[in-house]
């Protein structure tokens, strides 16, 4: 008997078992009574009665779907909305929705590094800019986290074009990117600064207008940004902003707008209203870092060890994958969900439970929390 072609699959299957890193679905239901530090739900929009109402609303007027690619059928008079109040939130020139924060990272990085360039890559980036490196035809170079000196060293030995590529907070740990200094290294050799906010877009910034806001970047020539919508906004899809001829260039060059259906009406929607909620309440944004900074305070003082945030994820190390798991499943039962990273989720190898404050969090819920997680350690 000829042996199976997907033998291989088994075996890694047993493999992962050994070492505790199966990884399952697990359906939620519509009510829960859960308390939810897992998701990434950090202004706590994703259920408001107006962001689902302009899903609802979106839905009846321009249909269930896109219908096509957004230089085919999938614009709308919704998707170039939301692009110009994206754009004027953030302070950038201009903005192109995609149908994920993946996609727009893939557009940003593949299509800003053509072949003879030089793609300059944190080692603690996010899985869709480490891909987009590797469809990129430029050349890359993975530098140390979060080392402006490392970039600077790197962009030295290049001549021609050259992006640098980083998270701006990174997902794992929660650690903010040193975003000044990455622009001055990329200032004294000529390279742009690609930057990914997908944890900082409504959560840093003036009223949460994002980490390139903070750090004096927003609307440069050389600086694009990506964000996602399905984070702070609650919704679903990602954004590339920047100056308006690379947006125009992203138009006729990323494949992932061209080839890709575009953005659900119902996601542009629910992302339009509740980017407007924000303008309207920008404490949410305070209230998310607050949280955040409480939850590290209060388990640190309980001699657990976590990063300090700098935004809204608080990551807790555990000892090992099956410990971290034990952990998770342990807060769950108890009435708390966690995050549980483990390799290869994590750059680093270690394991870790990955909270997420939200900023419709009670101080009553957050005493909860803390509690769950300390006398499940235990």
């Amino acid at each position: 008997m000829a042996r199976s072609p997907f033998e291989w699959i088994d075996e890694q299957a047993r493999a992962r078992d050994r070492a505790g890193l199966v990884r399952t679905l697990r359906p939620r239901p519509a009510d829960s009574a859960l308390l939810d530090l897992a998701g990434n739900d950090y202004l706590g929009l994703a259920r408001h009665p107006e962001v689902t109402e302009a899903a609802a609303r979106a839905a009846r007027t321009w249909g269930g779907g896109a219908t096509g690619s957004r230089l085919v059928s999938g614009s709308t008079e919704l998707h170039s909305e939301l692009e110009r109040e994206l754009a004027g939130f953030c302070g950038f020139e201009s903005a192109l929705v995609f149908s994920s924060g993946y996609a727009a990272n893939l557009a940003a990085v593949t299509a800003l590094a053509p072949h003879g360039s030089l793609i300059v890559s944190d080692a603690g980036n996010h899985a869709s800019l480490i891909d987009g490196c590797r469809l990129a035809r430029g050349t890359t170079q993975v530098v140390a986290h979060a080392d402006p000196e490392a970039v600077r060293k790197a962009l030295d030995t290049h001549a021609g074009p050259a992006i640098v590529v980083s998270d701006t907070v990174f997902s794992v740990d929660g650690d903010a990117a040193p975003l000044a200094g990455l622009a001055a290294a990329c200032r004294a050799s000529g390279a742009a600064l690609v930057m990914d906010d997908a944890h900082g877009l409504g959560v840093l910034g003036d009223g949460g207008r994002g980490a390139a806001w903070a750090a004096g970047l927003a609307g440069a020539p050389d600086v694009v940004t990506t964000v996602t919508l399905s984070k702070s906004l609650g919704s679903q899809g990602g954004a590339v902003l920047g100056p308006a001829h690379v947006i125009d260039h992203l138009v006729n060059a990323a494949r992932t707008f061209i080839f890709d259906t575009g953005l659900a009406p119902a996601a542009a929607g629910a992302a339009l209203a509740a980017l407007r909620l924000l303008r309207r309440e920008p404490e949410r944004a305070a209230r998310a870092r607050a949280v955040a900074t409480a939850l590290y305070e209060r388990l640190t003082a309980e001699g657990l060890e976590a990063v300090r945030p700098d935004a809204a994820v608080v990551s807790v190390r555990a000892p090992s994958p099956e410990q971290a798991v034990r952990w998770a499943a342990d807060c769950r039962a108890a009435g708390l969900a966690v995050g549980c990273f483990r390799p290869p989720s994590v750059p680093d190898g270690i394991s870790r439970l990955r909270l997420t404050a939200r900023a419709d969090l009670t101080d009553g819920q957050v005493d909860r929390a803390v509690r769950v997680i300390i006398e499940a350690r235990r």
